[in-house]
C-alpha cells in the first residue's frame, strides 16, 4: 500500500512538472549581439519570464539579420539599434508598435600606440579620414548590423570610400570583432556596452568618443501578426510593455558592469 502511495505521488509530481513545462509559452526574440554580449539580457529577461510563465528564445545577430528574421516571421519581436532600418521595417508593414527603449553610444577603440594619432579627436568623421590617410588597420563588422550601418554612415560623412581604406571585413559579432582588433592592434567602432563588458580582456583603449554622431538608440518592435499568423502577438505586446514600464526601465538602468551603467532607459524621454 505504501509503495503504491509513493509511486502515485511521484507520478503526480512528474505529470505536474510536465504539464507546467508544456503550458509555458515561448517568445521568440531577435536582438543584437550587444544586448547579448554585454550581459543585459541575462539581467532583464528572468523577471519577465517568471511573471508571464514564458521562455524567451533569444536569437542574437546583427540588426540587419534580426530585422530580416522579423520580415520572415521567424520571430515575434525584435530589439535592435538602427533607426532608419527600424522605420523602414515598420513602414513596409512588417513591424508594429515600435517603442524607444534605451540608448548608449559608440566609440572608436584602438591600440594605445594610436598609429593614426587620433586620440581625443572631437569629430568622429575626421577621425575616420585620418585613419584612412594613415592607412591604419580598421576592423569592420561588415555584417549589416547597426554598428556596421553606423560605420558606413561615418565613412560617407568623412568623404572616404571605405573600399579604399585599410579595412578588414570580419562578418562577425561585436565581441569577435573586438578580439580581432585587439589581436591585430587595429581600430574598430564599438558600442560602449560590449566594450565595457570585455575591456579587461582586450588590449584596446577608448580613442574617440563624445561626438553626437555616435549616439546609439535602441528600439523594440513587434512583428506584424497580419503578415505572419504564427506570431505570438499577445506575448510580444507584453514584452514591449514590460521594457517600457517603470519596472523594465529601472532594470535597464540598474544593470551595471564593474560599477558602470551600460544602457540608459529612454522610454519616458
Amino acid at each position: 500500500m505504501r509503495k503504491h502511495l509513493i509511486l502515485g505521488i511521484v507520478l503526480a509530481l512528474i505529470i505536474g512538472a510536465h504539464s507546467s513545462a508544456y503550458s509555458q509559452e515561448i517568445l521568440r526574440l531577435a536582438t543584437t549581439t550587444s544586448t547579448e554580449n554585454s550581459g543585459l539580457l541575462n539581467f532583464i529577461l528572468p523577471p519577465f519570464e517568471k511573471a508571464n510563465n514564458v521562455k524567451v528564445n533569444v536569437i542574437s545577430v546583427g540588426t540587419g539579420k534580426a530585422i530580416k528574421l522579423g520580415e520572415n516571421g521567424d520571430v515575434d519581436v525584435v530589439l535592435v539599434h538602427a533607426r532608419p532600418a527600424e522605420d523602414k521595417f515598420v513602414a513596409d508593414g512588417f513591424g508594429v508598435n515600435r517603442k524607444d527603449v534605451m540608448y548608449n553610444d559608440y566609440l572608436i577603440v584602438g591600440p594605445s600606440e594610436d598609429p593614426a594619432k587620433i586620440k581625443g579627436e572631437k569629430s568622429v568623421a575626421e577621425s575616420f579620414k585620418k585613419m584612412s590617410d594613415a592607412k591604419a588597420v580598421f576592423v569592420s563588422r561588415a555584417d549589416q548590423s547597426g554598428t556596421h550601418m553606423k560605420e558606413m554612415e561615418i565613412w560617407k560623412i568623412a568623404g572616404v570610400d571605405p573600399s579604399k581604406a585599410n579595412r578588414l571585413e570580419a562578418g562577425q559579432g561585436m565581441g569577435q570583432v573586438l578580439q580581432m582588433a585587439s589581436e591585430k592592434k587595429a581600430y574598430t567602432l564599438t558600442d560602449r556596452g560590449t566594450y565595457a563588458s570585455m575591456k579587461d580582456k582586450l588590449d584596446l583603449i577608448p580613442i574617440v568618443e563624445g561626438d553626437k554622431l555616435l549616439f546609439n538608440p535602441y528600439g523594440v518592435i513587434a512583428v506584424n501578426p497580419e503578415k505572419h499568423k504564427n506570431v505570438n502577438k499577445a506575448m510580444a505586446e507584453k514584452f514591449i510593455n514590460f521594457l517600457v514600464s517603470p519596472d523594465g526601465q529601472k532594470l535597464i538602468s540598474d544593470f551595471k558592469v564593474q560599477g558602470l551603467t551600460l544602457f540608459f532607459p529612454s522610454a519616458t524621454k
